[in-house]
């Protein structure tokens, strides 16, 4: 927000505000799926009375329309812009949780500068997005987790990935889409790794985590309120772990997945949940290996299956996630019917064909720049049957 020679075109209210930050423009990692997030946010900050200002540069977002919001700032989310914005309008707190990876990392800065955060804290966030200490909270909560070490160096990364032992995935914290993220499996290949994640991204911390081969792997959208933890959904993943979940088509409900792991996957969720003291929204993802489950990661914010879930299932999530932030509701004052008859896949867009240079192989680091949803009525479907026919013999190769 800039104030020109013409003065100042953006007027103050007396009503209570709270800022909304998107994900800025369209690009892997982040896309239309968040849009979704913001705009039902603002609808659900407006019935509850607040003025919804919203701040994103994109023009191609429903939450950028002129009647979505009360106000919008059509601005790079950027800290320097965004504080300019705070400082004229004084709102009641920012809402970090729906505008995915670009949003979240401004938290810290809000956080020095005293402003409130809606919902979920800032050091509880960072303890989900800094591998290291979010690893050490699963050791000290014994829950099953890959083995790990950190690193700021080469040697130091050689080391950590002999103990923890090969093949190892190589990834930095605090990324988007999996950005730099590798699956080697000696120490030239690994050196290669990190001077390439130290020329790019210098002074992150490395995370080095022993990877499980030809594991299957699930995520689980959640709720909490800082007492109750409710799931939206289980997802599996009809690619194994080791292909960004971005990337995988997920399947809802889980159709191959035994009711001990996924019972066992419930629970983890409520207890990270509730460790993080979350208000709103947390995405978990699981690798499974011979029945055991091993927890991935934790998103303490709306993920990209959010609003596929929400689609799903027929259930106002995002509305439901962001009175929870507000602190209005509690999970038990909501009545949640869900209705999916069948099952609901996530399919990845993908558009190699307007990039014919980028390799098209899948991995860890994300590639897909979309998502669809495919509904089925059984798992004998031709679509799904040839589907998983099709990823299975690709991923044999």
């Amino acid at each position: 927000m800039n104030n020109s020679i013409s003065g100042n075109e953006s007027k103050i209210s007396n009503r209570k505000k709270i800022i909304v930050l998107g994900s800025g423009p369209n690009r892997i990692g982040q896309g239309i799926e968040f849009d979704y997030c913001c705009t039902h946010g603002l609808l659900a900050l407006k019935e509850a009375g607040y003025e919804a200002i919203m701040v994103n540069c994109n023009p191609e977002t429903v939450s950028t329309d002129f009647d979505i919001a009360d106000k919008l700032y059509f601005e790079p989310v950027y800290w320097e812009h965004l504080w300019e914005i705070i400082e004229h309008e004084q709102p009641e707190g920012v809402i970090v949780q729906l505008g995915g990876q670009t949003a979240l990392k401004l938290a810290k800065k809000l956080h020095e500068r005293g402003i409130k955060i809606i919902g979920t804290s800032f050091d509880d966030m960072d303890i989900a997005e800094d591998r290291g200490r979010f690893s050490d909270m699963l050791k000290e909560m014994d829950i099953p987790y890959p083995q790990y070490g950190t690193a700021y160096t080469t040697d130091e990364a050689i080391e950590v990935a002999n103990q923890v032992g090969y093949p190892v995935l190589v990834r930095p914290s605090y990324v988007l889409g999996g950005q730099r993220m590798r699956i080697v499996i000696n120490d030239d290949e690994l050196e290669s790794s990190v001077i390439s994640l130290l020329k790019h991204l210098p002074g992150n911390k490395i995370l080095i985590d022993h990877f499980l081969d030809r594991c299957q792997e699930a995520e689980i959208d959640a709720i909490c309120d800082g007492e109750q933890v409710h799931i939206m959904g289980i997802m599996e993943h009809i690619e194994p772990a080791g292909i960004h979940s971005g990337d995988s088509h997920s399947v809802l409900p889980v159709f191959n997945l035994g009711p001990l792991v996924v019972d066992e996957m419930v629970e983890i969720a409520r207890k990270i949940a509730l460790r993080l003291n979350i208000r709103g929204l947390i995405n978990i993802q699981y690798a499974i290996k011979d029945s055991h489950v091993y927890v991935i990661e934790a998103n303490p914010r709306a993920s990209r299956t959010t609003p596929f879930i929400a689609k799903a299932y027929g259930v106002p999530y995002l509305n439901i996630a962001t009175q929870v932030m507000l602190g209005h509701k509690k999970l038990k004052d909501f009545n949640i019917e869900k209705k999916l008859e069948g099952f609901a896949v996530k399919v990845p867009v993908f558009s190699f064909n307007k990039f014919p240079n980028v390799r098209q192989e899948l991995g860890p680091e994300m590639k897909s720049t979309g998502e669809a949803i495919q509904f089925i009525k059984s798992l004998r479907d031709p679509w799904f049957r040839n589907l998983y026919k099709e990823r299975s013999m690709h991923l044999s190769k």
